[in-house]
């Protein structure tokens, strides 16, 4: 990649830009086995929430990954073999990723907030051969190896112990450290990546090695051109760094630079003192999580010694009021990246060169052709509603940024590229003149929340399992701190009564099987959904309707009596 530091304007990045992408390429080589020679250079810092710390050098990190993929292959990986990984924020991923990649393997992240059908659905789709687990996600895995025949491994880190299970620790201490990688091209894939869905609604994004190349600019501008001296990179996502391994890790360790891991509970003054603490220079953080910050201290710079150099947001729209508390009191300006479902970050501001346009969610990073299309693949004028779509090509070289298409799933591939090579996102969009997008409802009424995309077709899933619930719809709502957060409405079977306490049960209900941020944060029972000629909810009309302020609870909303 080739990124001009001396062109001053956003058309003159974009118009001098080159895509290097040299036709063998192995991710894993790339960040870890290339830096491993250079002992003392330090990959990894890790935090978790007892206090334990630890730090760990590329070196480090390769002998492990070494290690690790000798012991998987002795357990029968092969190339093109899917191992799963369900691990936070922590040493132990970060191996995985790099030996699995290095085997020409594919890796297959999962949350570990999945619930057991979104959990079922994807190692059973994926037909992963192994898993790596530790204490949290342990007992889910257990809980389906009789549902999934293909599953023959699991490997537990730390505390993970069970029948069946190989602990990590054992079984690394007792193989080589000496590995050699396969050689790989770089459209060849080395990851799936599922997103949205359950129940076999969820789709397996595959990912090639070249796509790190496709990140890398983004990355760069986000962070005003990294690297710089002393730059070190914390981003709080969690789960098994799915996202954030291609947004965070693997862009750090391309330059050669360290990154911090933690594993814990996040609130605002543990987020302040990490950045402290490690002397964080480049910052990954979502809206939501910088209001509560701002909230909870107004003036960091005189609480706290920061040396932030960079700081983008992820996920939500930026505040104004927020944008300014970080530009004055931490000196540093939010930079906004939006990466639609399926694919990295694809479009962002860059204060010093193309700032924010009021509404707008950026303009597409140098290195992508994007473009609003209607369902024929016609680029649309500026103005009109269409979806947003990244072209396979720009400047007549290939763009390593889409996805090859989705696992075993041809069909949808085909669907996914229209016209003469749009890939098509699923986000529902505008562009003005100059290029700016704006946002509108996603195509497949996803969206943001705490970070994460959120598909209500599969909260509405869940909830309709509950006996008491004869339909439902969910919609994203803006809550207090200017996010957005689920917001369901329940239509109860007959004689069923609308309760404090029933809310509480569906709540308790969704979070058993989906993930915190998948929890409605209030719930309105209601005598009938809005639909249309067809029998479909109307959640434009949702979205537009006044929830009862007089039934607001703790919990969540009672019923309309």
């Amino acid at each position: 990649m080739e990124l001009d530091s001396q062109a001053g304007s956003y058309q003159e990045l974009c118009r001098s830009f080159r895509w290097q992408v040299p036709e063998r390429f192995n991710l894993a080589v790339d960040v870890c086995g290339r830096w491993a020679a250079e002992r003392h250079r330090f990959a990894l810092y890790y935090e978790d929430a007892s206090g334990f710390t630890s730090a760990h050098t590329f070196w480090d990190i390769q002998r492990q990954a070494n290690r690790l993929s000798n012991v998987l292959a002795a357990l029968g990986t092969l190339p093109g073999d899917r191992v799963a990984i369900l691990l936070p924020q922590c040493p132990e991923a970060a191996i995985a990723q790099i030996a699995i990649c290095q085997m020409g393997a594919l890796a297959v992240p999962l949350s570990p907030f999945l619930g057991p059908d979104s959990l079922e659905h994807r190692l059973g789709d994926a037909a992963a051969h192994l898993a790596i687990v530790d204490a949290t996600t342990q007992p889910g895995v257990q809980g389906l190896r009789h549902r999934l025949p293909r599953l023959r491994h699991v490997l537990g880190v730390g505390s993970a112990a069970g029948p069946g299970i190989r602990p990590w620790d054992e079984v690394l201490e007792h193989a080589s450290a000496r590995y050699t990688p396969i050689v790989t091209a770089a459209g060849d894939p080395a990851m799936i990546l599922y997103r949205r869905g359950t129940q076999g609604g969820a789709r397996g994004a595959l990912m090639a090695h070249r796509m790190l190349f496709g990140k890398l600019s983004a990355f760069v501008c986000a962070h005003d051109f990294f690297p710089q001296p002393r730059d070190m990179l914390w981003s709080p996502g969690q789960p098994a760094w799915a996202g954030d391994f291609w947004d965070a890790l693997l862009p750090t360790w391309h330059f050669g630079m360290p990154l911090l891991a933690y594993n814990g509970p996040l609130d605002a003054v543990k987020v302040f003192a990490l950045i402290e603490k490690y002397g964080i220079r480049n910052a990954v953080l979502w809206p939501t999580l910088l209001q509560r910050m701002m909230q909870r201290v107004a003036d960091p710079g005189t609480v706290y010694d920061l040396d932030l150099r960079t700081l983008a947001s992820v996920g939500e729209p930026v505040d104004p009021a927020l944008w300014h508390w970080a530009r004055d009191k931490m000196g540093v300006a939010i930079n906004g990246i939006f990466g639609p479902a399926g694919l990295p970050d694809l479009v962002g501001n860059w204060a010093s060169r193309w700032p924010a346009s009021p509404g707008a969610v950026g303009r597409a990073y140098p290195g992508h052709r994007v473009a609003v299309i209607d369902a024929q693949g016609n680029a649309l004028p500026p103005g009109e509603v269409g979806e947003l779509a990244v072209f396979r090509q720009y400047h007549a070289e290939d763009d390593p940024l889409p996805m090859l298409g989705y696992w075993r799933d041809p069909e949808a591939t085909a669907e996914a590229v229209v016209g003469d090579g749009w890939v098509r996102t699923g986000e529902s969009a505008t562009l003005d003149g100059e290029g700016n997008l704006f946002c509108q409802r996603p195509a497949d009424d996803t969206f943001a929340s705490a970070g994460y995309r959120v598909d209500p077709s599969e909260i509405e899933t869940c909830l309709r399992a509950h006996a008491v619930v004869a339909n439902c719809a969910v919609i994203g709502r803006a809550d207090e701190l200017g996010g957005t957060r689920p917001r369901a409405f329940v239509v109860l079977r007959p004689g069923v009564l609308g309760t404090p306490e029933l809310v509480r049960e569906l709540q308790r209900h969704v979070g058993r099987y989906l993930a915190p941020y998948e929890t409605p944060k209030a719930i309105e029972f209601t005598a009938a959904l809005p639909l249309g000629a067809s029998g479909e909810v109307l959640r434009g009309a949702l979205s537009t309707r006044e929830m009862q302020p007089t039934a607001c609870t703790e919990g969540g909303m009672k019923g309309r009596q």
